[in-house]
């Protein structure tokens, strides 16, 4: 509905940006709604858990606390997202026309750009989180295998989107120094989707198992047997 009275705003007599204004107000409302309808004990499980995913090192973290976490940073792009719808209504927006369309001067846009740090805030928000729960779990815990070595892996994304907004800010200002920022830019980029990378196949996938036995670059335990597993790749190739 919110897609098709922007396409017909002219016919409907409502400005284009009332539509997406309406709808996430209406998403927020949804979510906050105190009476117990619409999928409450759900929608306050969800604030409840994002209350203890923002609180992380102050209490003991739970599974569903890092699963929300690491769902969050598959969402990094959704959460800028609505941090550009944010800064959009607030101060690019021109109401007066019905339109909707940015503004003449876009090579002074605020809100594509880096230059007032929000934006490098919300990009690092997710990677923080995941990053405080697990030296809460290393504090717990003891053990530096693996909540510290995990730690660091969330810690690269921090020096990306910091190299990356001073790459973006000082090639805006014509800076002499901007080339370094782009090379220690692709450097970090390089580290934090290696370490992701190794991190995923043998930690959350469990391969490269020493374990494996006859399995090799498997894990340990596998779902289907060697001939079927034969079968699926030769139908695949």
């Amino acid at each position: 509905i919110s897609i098709l009275s922007c396409l017909y705003w002219e016919n409907i007599l409502v400005p284009m940006q009332v539509n997406p204004l309406v709808l996430y107000g209406f998403m927020l409302l949804f979510l906050i709604n105190p009476t117990k309808t619409f999928y409450y004990k759900s929608r306050f499980w969800l604030l409840k858990l994002l209350f203890r995913v923002c609180t992380a090192p102050f209490h003991r973290v739970e599974f569903a606390d890092f699963w929300l976490a690491d769902q969050l940073n598959s969402l990094v792009i959704v959460l800028m997202d609505l941090e550009f719808l944010v800064c959009y209504y607030s101060f690019e927006l021109n109401w007066n026309k019905s339109n909707g369309l940015l503004p003449d001067n876009t090579g002074h846009a605020v809100c594509h750009s880096y230059s007032y740090g929000v934006r490098a805030i919300i990009q690092c928000l997710p990677a923080w989180f995941r990053f405080v729960q697990c030296l809460r779990r290393y504090r717990d815990t003891k053990r530096a295998f693996p909540h510290l070595v995990n730690a660091g892996k969330y810690s690269t994304t921090f020096f990306v989107v910091t190299f990356s907004a001073l790459y973006s800010t000082h090639k805006a200002q014509n800076h002499s120094d901007t080339q370094v920022f782009f090379y220690l830019l692709i450097v970090f980029s390089v580290i934090s989707s290696c370490y992701t990378l190794i991190w995923d196949l043998k930690m959350d996938w469990g391969l490269f198992d020493k374990n494996a036995g006859e399995n090799t670059f498997l894990r340990e335990e596998i779902v289907y047997p060697q001939k079927v597993r034969g079968i699926l790749g030769a139908k695949r190739t």
